[in-house]
């Protein structure tokens, strides 16, 4: 079990490296919606965000490594599939939003919303949110960490659907064209 458990811990910080590298081009990002008169919202619950992602990879090594758990195959593989999948697809959200993505609520007055991407599909609503939900259970679950999987998914809804999505909501609709 000591290699899955040592693999394991190779995946999330190589998802950790990952999300790192959002935080920079989330920096250089916020940095030119400023410059054209951005204005952030939603301040207040940015920090419980940054908290809950980073928990997410630090509870899912903990409970592998302090619970033992096991590598179970048949539940394993199939979640480093969806997870590698959802990673692809934020990759492809990043993309598509260009400098508009951002890990905060930055809206620039008077730019219309993306089409690009999956923000062409007008009835998918929060498409970023949706495979942040779905990683959130897959990366855990890769090695059998179902506390955490459970705990970062109900926290994450609560934040989501409290939060975070009403202050994007509201900021995108005050700053519409």
């Amino acid at each position: 079990m000591m290699l899955s458990q040592i693999l394991y811990t190779v995946f999330i910080a190589l998802t950790a490296g990952e999300r790192i590298g959002e935080l920079f081009t989330s920096r250089r990002h916020a940095a030119w919606a400023f410059a054209r008169g951005g204005v952030e919202s939603g301040r207040g619950h940015f920090p419980a965000m940054v908290l809950l992602h980073a928990g997410l990879l630090v509870g899912s090594v903990a409970e592998v490594w302090l619970l033992g758990r096991a590598f179970i195959p048949l539940l394993g593989w199939p979640m480093l599939v969806i997870a590698v999948l959802c990673q692809a697809g934020r990759i492809w959200i990043i993309r598509s939003l260009g400098n508009q993505w951002n890990t905060r609520i930055i809206v620039v007055p008077g730019m219309p919303l993306s089409r690009r991407g999956p923000y062409r599909f007008a009835r998918l609503r929060h498409p970023n949110y949706w495979l942040v939900a779905v990683e959130g259970i897959a990366i855990p679950l890769v090695h059998t960490a179902w506390i955490t999987a459970i705990a970062f998914t109900v926290l994450n809804a609560i934040l989501l659907l409290g939060f975070r999505i009403p202050a994007e909501e509201r900021a995108l609709r005050a700053a519409a064209p």
